[in-house]
């Protein structure tokens, strides 16, 4: 694991790690039922947060900031997404009741539960009008933000009193698309606390002080909030100390006193305080998996944490050279069908990972071109190929290969993948090996960050010299509530890498986020699944947990990479 490298939520993020580098271990008395510094205090292994705000800022999306800023500010709504409520909303954890829906499905009211801020004052549609005012006037500087999504696609907010307000959007949406990733970005602020009447001053003031992290601890600004914790003791690239709001108003109130969230400088230095029992939250890096026993035997309980996440290998559909070679269905279906998915999950992943089989995460009945290396070469050679097991496969027949394809032309290809990860490699080895039984040639080059490497791209431009890329080794992309392609398969969405362009799927991609029909979802899953804008991989758990057995509350671990520490407990 060490340093992750994902993309989350539609922002290219770096160290997306619950875990990974930072200050020092430290110490603490080994106890299995107890926690490591006593009864009433958990010790997590973290690394440190550096980002505030409940607004997100570019370069500072990383997922322990997400966690950070939700133990101190509560949401709007939160999510979860086992079925057992409308829209995937937590009506025990979120601030609002659902919302209700008129007008064609334009218009959504939502009134506000009681609630109050740690000084006692209530939390109320004041709070919801200064988030609007500093993200609306200040948008530029909101990394959740993206032309003509939220909140371009807003025609009216309106407060009608102190507990209600609603928004009317420009274009009827699929209600569950809207409450699930665009609902999602709104945390109440403390109007009271923070206004100082202009709302570009005071998001210039907000944010210079979200930037320095010294002082979070001291800074009376976030002294005020809305969340089950308080921020105890905060070291810039150390521990971070969060302590129970003892005014918290919620009905999910902490059951332990502290959280200490401790970084390391890697995995090594995280397993060996794990091995010794002095914390009692943290991780098994996939090259210690072996060791698992071991540690169960040591008072552990290890739990894969599942990612409501996908994962594949992106193709780049602009190359000058191989990009017309990606343009061809039927080359896409024979490298899927090279990829031995269900193997690579169980031996190489150690059963840590399982197939992706299209765009909507499932652990679905099996993908539509499973692995077959005979279909695969007969495909190739129906396709004008002649197949050279082991050599090098070449376009025989042009006519056959595809508009584009030139007689002569290779099939060969380099991965630009993930260094750091030895499953990642160890995968691509093994996929190398498959490719090359029927003459496609691939070359692996692994980099630290693979995504900065292999960007969107016009053909004309240098940088578009990459042919596939790959981003997974934590999961390539992790959901929002509502798991919709308008940002990664649309053609020029953000996260598009490849360029993919289909109109039968941007029109899918539209109806699942502009219909209230919920089979929607299912046709645009179907169709992708099919068309593989990228090849499908195995989808590695995000991370192995481990925790003392004595440690109650932390399963179910959140599919939207969350961590609820208000839930913890210790065993009496």
């Amino acid at each position: 694991m060490g340093t992750r490298i994902r993309i989350a939520c539609g922002v290219a993020a770096i160290g997306l790690s619950l875990t990974a580098c930072g200050g020092g271990a430290g110490a603490g008395n080994s106890s299995q039922q107890g926690g490591s510094q006593g009864k009433d205090t958990a010790t997590v292994a973290f690394r440190t947060p550096n980002w505030i705000l409940p607004i997100s800022a570019p370069g500072f999306t990383q997922g322990e900031n997400d966690i950070f800023s939700t133990a101190l500010y509560r949401k709007l709504y939160s999510y979860k997404l086992d079925g057992s409520s409308p829209d995937n909303i937590d009506p025990r954890r979120s601030l609002a009741e659902a919302p209700a829906v008129s007008d064609g499905g334009r218009t959504l009211t939502i009134t506000l539960k009681d609630n109050t801020w740690s000084d006692g004052k209530p939390i109320t549609t004041k709070d919801i009008q200064f988030w609007w005012d500093l993200v609306t006037t200040n948008k530029d500087k909101w990394a959740s933000y993206r032309p003509g999504g939220f909140p371009d696609n807003i025609d009216a907010f309106k407060v009608k009193d102190d507990k209600t307000f609603s928004f009317t959007t420009k274009k009827a949406y699929n209600a569950a698309w809207f409450i699930g990733n665009q609902l999602n970005r709104i945390v109440p602020l403390p109007q009271h606390a923070w206004d100082k009447g202009d709302a570009q001053q005071t998001f210039a003031e907000l944010t210079a002080a979200a930037k320095d992290p010294k002082s979070y601890a001291t800074n009376p600004l976030w002294k005020v909030g809305s969340g089950p914790w308080k921020l105890e003791k905060y070291v810039p690239n150390g521990e971070v100390v969060l302590a129970k709001a003892d005014t918290y108003s919620g009905p999910d109130k902490p059951k332990l006193n502290k959280v200490v969230l401790r970084p390391f400088t890697g995995d090594d230095s995280e397993f060996n305080v794990l091995r010794a029992g002095q914390i009692d939250y943290g991780y098994i890096p996939p090259a210690n998996l072996s060791q698992k026993t071991y540690l169960e035997s040591k008072g552990y309980t290890v739990s894969p944490w599942y990612g409501w996440s996908i994962t594949y290998l992106q193709l780049n559909f602009n190359n000058p050279e191989t990009g017309v070679l990606f343009k061809q269905p039927y080359l896409r279906q024979a490298l899927q069908m090279l990829i031995d998915q269900p193997t690579i999950s169980k031996v190489i992943w150690g059963d840590m990972a399982s197939p992706t089989c299209g765009p909507v995460p499932s652990k679905g009945d099996g993908c539509v071109y499973p692995f077959d290396p005979a279909k695969a070469q007969q495909l190739l050679e129906a396709n004008g190929w002649k197949v050279v097991p082991d050599g090098q496969t070449t376009c025989q027949d042009a006519a056959k290969c595809g508009e584009g394809v030139k007689q002569g032309a290779p099939l060969a290809f380099t991965v630009t993948s993930q260094s750091g990860f030895t499953a990642t490699s160890k995968m691509f080895a093994e996929i190398k090996s498959q490719m090359a039984k029927v003459g496609v040639q691939l070359t692996i080059k692994e980099v630290p960050d693979s995504v900065a490497v292999t960007p969107a791209c016009k053909p004309s431009e240098s940088k578009c010299s990459w042919d596939m890329s790959f981003f997974g080794s934590q999961g390539s992309w992790y959901y929002p509530a509502f798991a919709s392609g308008e940002r990664l398969f649309q053609t020029g969405a953000p996260v598009n890498l490849g360029s993919y362009s289909n109109p039968e799927a941007d029109k899918l991609i539209e109806q699942a986020q502009f219909s209230a029909d919920a089979s929607a979802l299912t046709a645009y899953n179907a169709f992708l699944a099919k068309d593989l804008p990228v090849l499908w991989m195995p989808n590695p758990v995000y991370q192995i947990s481990a925790y003392k057995s004595g440690l109650q509350g932390v399963d179910p671990q959140d599919p939207m990479n969350l961590m609820y520490f208000q839930d913890w407990s210790w065993k009496s």
